[in-house]
């Protein structure tokens, strides 16, 4: 799993911060999350083809957080047609959407499927053989919501245990890594007796919020949290005013949710450096990190 930053900045970017957005690549498919204003160019200029975009989950409907669809959405739809991309969003992602494929000449030529999600608590809204995705309500004033990926757990096998049973490479070692136990010889050999389980990743994206008890039930033993820190907390009252988490709270999220590593993002123009907002979080946590615009992190 490869996960860079095509965003980092506040609602205003910035020239070195572009408005948010994060792009997960999972064995070749795309998940974008969030696409604020400039999202295909930072795709670019990173070097991936926009095509890879298989599912996009906006976190909200303010500009900063999905004014890069139209053009995403445009350009995809011309390099490859039909091709299938779900969308996923808050409550009024599918009237935000037609608004949207109304506001200008547009021929959507992708096979746009959008799903509004509404969890109570955490909840899973899409699963297939390989990963899982949930969410949680943010608490914003307007409807958002916080992401996890969930990969499976995978099973390992231990060649050296199946030789024991006189299996080598084949089809029954490819039964026996589905989960399947399997029959040689007359002997059943169960998946347990020659397998063990390695843990899959969790990554959980929290935006825009104020503190709440969500971020940590979503956040919990996450691999790698991406969290927004608006602003230090020296300015905890601004942070409370417009709805957004400082990096001491989020530091706070990452250590209740038992999380191995932090990444700070959305910080605010007046930050020039992310000196500051890490100093902040570092009171709480000490394996953080603030994001800048094309950070690449592998899992």
């Amino acid at each position: 799993m490869n996960i860079l930053f095509l965003g980092t900045s506040c609602m205003v970017p910035t020239k070195e911060r572009n408005a948010s957005a994060i792009y997960i690549d999972y064995g070749g498919e795309g998940i974008l999350m969030d696409c604020g204003e400039g999202t295909q160019r930072q795709l670019n200029i990173a070097g991936i083809p926009r095509n890879r975009v298989k599912k996009i989950l906006i976190s909200h409907f303010h500009g900063d957080h999905m004014a890069g669809l139209i053009g995403l959405l445009q350009t995809m739809g011309n390099e490859v047609q039909n091709q299938k991309v779900m969308l996923f969003g808050p409550k009024g992602t599918k009237i935000f959407m037609n608004h949207i494929l109304q506001c200008c000449h547009f021929d959507l030529q992708l096979d746009l499927v959008v799903e509004e999600v509404t969890p109570k608590g955490v909840e899973t809204f899409y699963e297939n053989e390989f990963y899982i995705l949930q969410a949680s309500e943010l608490d914003h004033g307007v409807p958002c919501i916080g992401f996890s990926f969930i990969e499976k757990d995978k099973i390992k096998i231990d060649m050296a245990k199946a030789k024991k049973y006189g299996l080598t490479e084949g089809p029954l070692i490819g039964k026996l890594q589905q989960g399947k136990d399997v029959e040689f010889k007359g002997k059943v050999i169960q998946v347990k007796d020659v397998s063990h389980k390695i843990r899959g990743k969790k990554v959980t994206y929290i935006s825009d919020t104020m503190f709440t008890e969500h971020c940590i039930l979503l956040a919990e033993q996450s691999d790698l949290l991406i969290s927004e820190a608006s602003y230090t907390s020296k300015l905890e009252e601004k942070a409370k005013e417009y709805k957004h988490m400082t990096a001491q709270q989020a530091a706070y999220v990452a250590n209740t949710a038992q999380v191995k590593r932090l990444i700070l993002t959305h910080l605010s123009q007046r930050y020039k450096t992310g000196t500051e907002v890490l100093e902040d979080a570092q009171h709480l946590f000490d394996n953080v990190e603030v994001a800048y615009d094309f950070m690449k992190i592998k899992l």
